[in-house]
């Protein structure tokens, strides 16, 4: 097994007071082509830039060959960093951009004296080193014969290279590429995503590379950790994090899925859409579980064989094959085939074992910390909501003067008192209307799980998700309130929690 070259132990990292990454752990192996994938703002470039030194954990441990470089400068670390925007020097030719570094750069040179005694002395790089290290660059990147090029006449592509060059000229250990290809265009981008995992197979040394572009991180990477909401949600090889995806959020955010709730009926069968197919993976009998079903893994046959059957509501041709919708009941299941079929007719459908995969379920309820008020209502989540307090005594009710009554006689103040909040999944909607419900948020996922979708909503002070099904479609980043009926909201006092783990 290759060595680990960086590992990160327990890194968390605040700005002010926003967690942006969150408790992270995981290890890069020596000479490998490592992505950071996740969407903007979960936390892939904060990552990165620790690891170059620019920003410092606020807790936790970055190691390199094992020994702590947490409070390392940029400077002293064996690594390079080729940015999105290239920063590249305008007033200098392509030679001159990729030797700045070198010029500046000492290196330790041993020398024996007439008594022969060794010595070593600190040394600039001659001008023919310096100009043999750009060569070799230059042909690295295929760019010879432009060393004397401005580089405004270069294109978006060929300043790109330059940039990389310029990089690994140095000879870094590790070179840290963030979101590298974002400012080219769609053809110039995938002949770089080809070129750049050849130039790694070259140069040998290890490439830590980020971006959001799913396609990009499958193509070039040894191994991919999927990130999101500063928290590493899987880490594994592209064909492994495609084809078992740890949860919805990798299954949704990676290529397309059919995600859709199921039930484990047996050993190795799942019971989803109304029918049951064998499966390859092993879950108790009865248990809930999201099933996904990549597009591609649908075959289509006539009515007669199908084990499912349903009406085709939409066909999109996307170049090398037919994006088809179909209506399965109260379902709608995405099939992508090279065979078109036509809007309006019946076909049948069947899904081999290995190409139904089961996962648990993210989320069961939502659960808060929670305080009463002296209105007998709950605070949580930035917010305040009507409940039924007797819950909380057995056999209680609510005098005139609206303090609670116990059972057996005795006035509670349940002004504030800690409890803890359930809602389940089911129990939640939202409006527009601002002060239609108890909170606000804002949208921040939307995942579609075969007839319905799975909504998170999270309020803005202190971060609070909701997290709920619905069969209306909203869109991510809207601000909505949100609404629980009285009757939904469970409470328990914490001391009885804490008395029920002791």
């Amino acid at each position: 097994m290759a060595e680990k070259i960086i590992e990160l132990q327990n890194v968390t990292k605040y700005y002010d007071d926003n967690l942006v990454i969150d408790d992270v752990s995981f290890y890069v192996k020596k000479g490998e082509f490592i992505t950071f994938l996740g969407p903007s703002g979960c936390g892939k470039t904060t990552t990165l830039r620790m690891i170059a030194g620019f920003d410092l954990p606020s807790s936790g441990k970055i190691l390199l060959h094992g020994e702590d470089i947490s409070l390392l400068p940029p400077n002293k670390r064996p690594v390079n960093t080729v940015f999105q925007r290239y920063a590249l020097f305008p007033h200098l030719n392509v030679f001159e951009n990729i030797a700045f570094g070198l010029k500046c750069k000492k290196v330790q040179n041993t020398y024996e004296n007439v008594k022969g005694e060794r010595y070593t002395k600190k040394e600039k790089l001659s001008k023919k080193e310096i100009a043999e290290k750009v060569q070799k660059a230059l042909e690295i990147v295929d760019l010879e014969g432009f060393e004397k090029r401005s580089i405004s006449t270069l294109s978006g592509g060929q300043q790109q290279r330059v940039a990389i060059a310029r990089a690994i000229v140095n000879e870094p250990e590790i070179l840290l590429l963030d979101e590298p290809l974002g400012a080219l265009d769609l053809k110039m981008r995938k002949e770089m995503q080809l070129e750049l995992k050849a130039m790694h197979k070259r140069l040998g040394i290890t490439f830590i590379y980020v971006t959001h572009d799913q396609e990009e991180a499958l193509t070039m990477s040894d191994t991919i950790v999927v990130m999101a909401d500063g928290v590493v949600q899987q880490i594994g090889t592209p064909t492994k994090i495609y084809n078992e995806p740890a949860n919805t959020f990798v299954a949704d955010f990676i290529g397309e899925s059919n995600i859709i709730a199921g039930t484990v009926v047996g050993e190795k069968k799942v019971r989803f859409c109304g029918k049951t197919f064998d499966c390859l993976d092993k879950f108790e009998p009865n248990e809930p579980v999201d099933v996904v079903v990549r597009p591609e893994d649908i075959r289509m046959v006539s009515p007669e064989e199908g084990t499912l059957v349903g009406k085709v509501i939409s066909v999109v041709f996307k170049g090398i094959h037919y994006e088809i919708t179909v209506q399965v009941g109260k379902y709608e299941l995405v099939i992508s085939s090279t065979e078109s079929r036509e809007v309006g007719e019946k076909i049948g459908m069947t899904v081999a074992p290995d190409g139904i995969h089961l996962m648990k379920p993210n989320y069961t309820t939502n659960i808060f910390d929670g305080v009463i008020t002296k209105h007998n209502t709950v605070a949580f989540a930035d917010g305040e909501f009507e409940c039924d307090v007797t819950q909380l005594y057995p056999g209680s009710y609510i005098d005139e003067e609206e303090y609670l009554i116990t059972a057996s006689g005795e006035k509670v103040d349940l002004t504030g008192m800690q409890v803890k909040v359930e809602v389940g999944l089911n129990d939640i909607t939202i409006s527009d209307d601002q002060d239609a419900g108890g909170t606000m948020g804002r949208i921040i996922s939307i995942i579609y799980k075969g007839d319905h979708y799975r909504l998170i909503v999270r309020t803005e002070e202190e971060e609070e998700d909701f997290v709920f099904s619905t069969e209306d479609l909203w869109n991510e980043n809207d601000l909505v309130s949100v609404i629980i009926p009285k009757e939904k909201i469970k409470l328990t006092r914490k001391n009885l929690e804490e008395k029920k783990k002791r």
